[in-house]
């Protein structure tokens, strides 16, 4: 990685001063580099950086703008502008927590097809920050990044099966994985069908962790690694960014490692229908009417809402073991983006403790979360004809609702459950996220099962 963190700082370390404004000497710096910023109209704006010179010609240390009302994550971007070498926080941070992690989440790059030169930097943590669980967080949402930034050449459902092994191996975790025609023998038809068009075989890839006699906790991610609409085909422009649409799956991973690193003490399952929604002769169509694992049958109004078929199999498949807690991520609507935009995905559930510990979650680490309701009313949307339930409803209204209200008819036995609806991208660079790949929800989430489990 980049960016290391260090519990301390080195003798030769360089301070970094943080200014809210042009009132430079509460940053601690001395009267001489306050004097040299002024002269370089440094003001304190925020994601403004200026070096400051030492004796012959050595760097003596920086300034860097934070703002009036600095955003949570600001320092991200202080991870892409310093130079190389050992550096600290001279000027306390307003939360030192946040202030880690953004220096680590700031300093991602993706490096896989040709490497950019990325300057080696050491950072002391802040005083009150925990680097080590810095670090997992930070290995947990790298993790994610890299997935979804992997176009679907190289991140097949085969490719995701060997990502989930590697990281179970990595925990001491177990996986079973379901593939092909055994999907029909083991009661996973919808999977089987959005999956079987494929160059490579759809398949459940099943990851076990932890005592068994703790906390069930299940996690469910939408794993599409390319969606071309199926024979409701999408245009070019819609398929540009198909890759992410394994972003549920990638965010559960990401996750999952957190909480195996931490040692969290639960039974963690994670679920990850791994396909290609691709078009051939064998593709399913629109009017099909396949059987789900649960009995509930499922006529196809649009093949391009395959996510919410692989994931209703699995899901079903979860909650039989009645688990305390499951909760199911996927880039799932578009309708989401268009009442939310990319930045803040919407989640759903019935659970009120549950809705406003994510609520808080969300606002403590900066992860950006907002309840969408799960408005009966529009279950009306999915009736069919012929079927228990259509993929779509006929109008255009309320798409992510109503996705998220086909999802509950799934869920029967979960103590809690909880529905994430993301986009899985950063489409303009933020100061602790690069445009590309990003794990919506899950430091939020991770808060949640730590207060509730730890």
């Amino acid at each position: 990685m980049p960016l290391t963190l260090t519990a301390r700082r080195d003798t030769t370390s360089l301070p970094v001063y943080l200014a809210a404004g042009p009132d430079l000497e509460e940053t601690g710096a001395d009267a001489t580099a306050c004097a040299w910023a002024r002269a370089n109209g440094f003001e304190g704006g925020e994601g403004h950086f200026l070096s400051i010179p030492g004796t012959n010609g050595a760097l003596a240390g920086a300034f860097f703008g934070i703002g009036r009302a600095p955003a949570p994550l600001a320092l991200g971007k202080l991870a892409r502008v310093l130079p190389q070498g050992s550096w600290h926080l001279a000027t306390p941070p307003r939360d030192p927590r946040l202030a880690a992690i953004a220096l680590k989440l700031g300093a991602y790059a993706f490096t896989r097809y040709g490497a950019k030169p990325t300057p080696e930097l050491h950072f002391a943590a802040p005083e009150g920050a925990d680097h080590a669980a810095t670090d997992r967080i930070a290995e947990g949402v790298f993790l994610a990044r890299d997935l979804i930034n992997t176009p679907a050449n190289d991140m097949g459902p085969e490719a995701l099966e060997e990502a989930v092994r590697t990281l179970a191996k990595a925990h001491g975790a177990e996986v079973r994985v379901t593939a092909g025609e055994a999907l029909l023998a083991e009661n996973l038809p919808m999977i089987h069908a959005v999956g079987r068009a494929g160059a490579e075989a759809p398949r459940l890839i099943d990851l076990r962790w932890g005592a068994q006699d703790a906390p069930r906790v299940t996690l469910v991610g939408k794993g599409v690694c390319f969606d071309t609409g199926g024979l409701d085909i999408k245009p070019a422009s819609g398929m540009l960014l198909m890759k992410k649409d394994m972003g549920g799956a990638a965010s559960v991973l990401g996750l999952a490692a957190i909480v195996m690193a931490a040692g969290l003490p639960v039974r963690l399952r994670v679920l990850v229908p791994a396909v290609e929604n691709a078009i051939a002769g064998n593709a399913f169509r629109p009017g099909d009417i396949l059987k789900s694992r649960k009995g509930i049958t499922v006529e196809i109004g649009n093949t391009d809402a395959e996510g919410r078929l692989v994931l209703a199999d699995a899901m079903a498949l979860a909650d039989e073991e009645a688990p305390e807690l499951m909760i199911d991520m996927a880039t799932l609507t578009g309708a989401a983006r268009v009442a939310l935009g990319p930045d803040l995905p919407p989640f759903y559930t019935r659970d009120e403790a549950l809705a406003a510990a994510l609520a808080e979650a969300a606002e403590t680490a900066a992860d950006p979360l907002w309840r969408m309701p799960l408005w009966q009313a529009y279950a009306e949307k999915l009736r069919s004809k012929v079927a228990d339930i259509n993929n779509v409803t006929a109008d255009s209204f309320a798409g992510s609702i109503t996705a998220a209200l086909f999802l509950e008819r799934f869920v029967e036995k979960a103590g809690g459950w909880a529905h994430f609806d993301i986009y899985g991208w950063n489409p303009a660079e933020k100061p602790a996220c690069p445009i590309g790949g990003e794990a919506q929800g899950i430091r939020a989430i991770e808060t949640v099962l730590r207060r509730r489990f730890a």
